[in-house]
């Protein structure tokens, strides 16, 4: 399947500020992004921003960038501006992968791209959860699927909840218990993607601060790719930053 990878990237930052300019083995952050990106047999990768200061670090670095608006509420929406820009036909794949996840794994990339079609115009993916407390932790988004793998909820809260297992124990995942965590990693159909910035917010949105649910509360499916393997962590904090230096290094 052919698809565009479309990478939004700010500067604003509360806890690690220019993060997409961060020095990474003698490259900025979002070249890295966008490197990993060219390996995943996609037809294009491009970066869509609203700062001079990474435009010119994409244009220094001979990748592909587009400036948008200042003023969009949510990359989505940055992404969808850069779609029509491109004038992309409807039916394209475009996939919107975050600007600071420079060890994404470009295979992940593709696999979620491919569960694109005109039934299930957009598309993410998850991992199985296999601690104790990421089940428990509000910051790992948890996804329930049914059973053509699309997702049914996706929540902070600890979802699928085993009744009878943390009636017993919380201390430990019940056996053969396996929830999965949502990684933020999204593909969509172009029509869809287009006309997603019209759609109305919903209520749980709001409550849980999930982007995502406002796609399940219009009734529009989202087919989920479940890999084995839990994807390397992207750049939140210094800590991260400095993780992420370490492999650029070796």
């Amino acid at each position: 399947m052919s698809f565009t990878v479309i990478i939004p990237a700010r500067l604003a930052s509360t806890r690690l500020p220019n993060k997409p300019l961060a020095d990474l083995g003698g490259k900025p952050m979002i070249v890295r992004v966008v490197e990993r990106a060219m390996q995943s047999g996609a037809a294009r990768v491009i970066v869509a921003t609203d700062h001079a200061d990474i435009f010119a670090a994409c244009t220094q670095n001979n990748v592909a960038v587009q400036m948008t608006r200042t003023d969009h509420p949510s990359g989505t929406d940055r992404i969808a501006e850069v779609a029509a820009a491109l004038g992309l036909p409807d039916d394209a794949v475009i996939v919107n992968v975050q600007g600071d996840e420079p060890l994404i794994d470009p295979s992940l990339i593709a696999a979620t791209a491919t569960l694109i079609s005109r039934e299930v115009p957009m598309a993410t993916a998850a991992h199985t959860i296999d601690a104790v407390a990421d089940a428990f932790n509000p910051n790992v988004v948890k996804v329930v699927l049914d059973k053509l793998g699309r997702a049914l909820y996706f929540s902070r809260a600890t979802i699928p909840w085993h009744r009878d297992g943390f009636a017993q124990d919380r201390e430990q995942l019940p056996a053969a218990y396996a929830p999965l965590r949502h990684i933020g990693l999204y593909a969509y159909r172009n029509t869809f993607l287009q006309a997603y910035p019209q759609l109305a917010v919903s209520p749980l949105e709001q409550i849980e601060a999930l982007e995502q649910l406002r796609v399940l509360w219009h009734g529009v499916p989202i087919a989920v790719h479940v890999t084995p393997h839990a994807p390397a962590a992207g750049v939140d904090t210094l800590e991260d930053l400095l993780r992420v230096r370490r492999y650029f290094t070796q």
